[in-house]
């Protein structure tokens, strides 16, 4: 059996950017600059803050206009009633909102304050999570292939979020392209000969968690990470499908 190797780098260089921009393009500068282009079968993790940022998805706290919902909301918990006010906003459902403010986002992803955050946004300003983060992952896919004329490519939008029943954040995927969000065991056999009958693995998230480790959750300046030498496929299965339906979700 050969050994498996798979290498996780930053993409360096890549400048702030507090507005539109192509994302694209600055990936493909910045790999060039450090010598380290892209190549087939390459996944890109890309934080979802360099992403809605170049899609405008950045709100100046001068332009919010408090509701009394948010202002009672934040006035109970210590909350700061702007993020509670974009919160709302970006919510088509809200879960709870004693000491945590869990909702539905509009997009279907379920997280504390709707994913949105004041962390390495401008000064007075608050980062919403993009609009639709598998269409954004899919236009960048389409765009690099475009520009370089590779064929095959992965990307991966992440955020870094709390999980049920466990303490601390991870990076995860919000939004992919170019690869099934899962990966599945069944049918398989373990070490002692048994078939797996069932077994779903959440594939781009144990990537995304992965880059996690280099690419930092600061000041560190490296927004994007490339994952090289990992076998992945592409599949129908995207970040729209990881949450759970409600039927299925014990935490509701």
């Amino acid at each position: 059996m050969s050994a498996k190797k798979v290498k996780v780098f930053a993409v360096l260089g890549i400048p702030v950017i507090d507005g539109p921009a192509d994302i694209a393009e600055l990936l493909i500068s910045a790999l060039s600059r450090q010598k380290t282009p892209l190549r087939d079968g390459d996944a890109l993790v890309i934080s979802h803050t360099l992403v809605s940022k170049a899609e405008g998805r950045v709100v100046d706290q001068k332009d919010i206009q408090l509701s009394e919902k948010a202002k009672d909301l934040a006035g109970r918990n210590g909350f700061d009633p702007f993020q509670v006010e974009l919160a709302l906003r970006e919510s088509r459902e809200v879960l709870r909102t004693e000491r945590v403010l869990i909702t539905e986002t509009l997009y279907g992803l379920v997280c504390n304050f709707s994913g949105v955050d004041h962390s390495n946004a401008p000064a007075g300003g608050y980062v919403l999570l993009p609009l639709n983060p598998d269409a954004s992952a899919q236009r960048i896919r389409e765009s690099l292939l475009h520009r370089t004329g590779l064929h095959k490519l992965a990307v991966i939008i992440s955020d870094t979020q709390g999980r049920p029943w466990r303490k601390g954040s991870v990076n995860l995927a919000i939004g992919c392209a170019g690869i099934s969000a899962f990966k599945f065991n069944k049918g398989k056999t373990d070490l002692y000969g048994r078939v797996i009958e069932r077994s779903t693995v959440c594939q781009v998230d144990e990537i995304a968690a992965a880059a996690e480790h280099v690419m930092g959750e600061a000041g560190e300046g490296t927004p994007v990470i490339v994952i090289r030498g990992y076998g992945y496929e592409d599949g129908s299965e995207h970040g729209r499908d990881i949450p759970r339906p409600k039927t299925e979700d014990i935490f509701r």
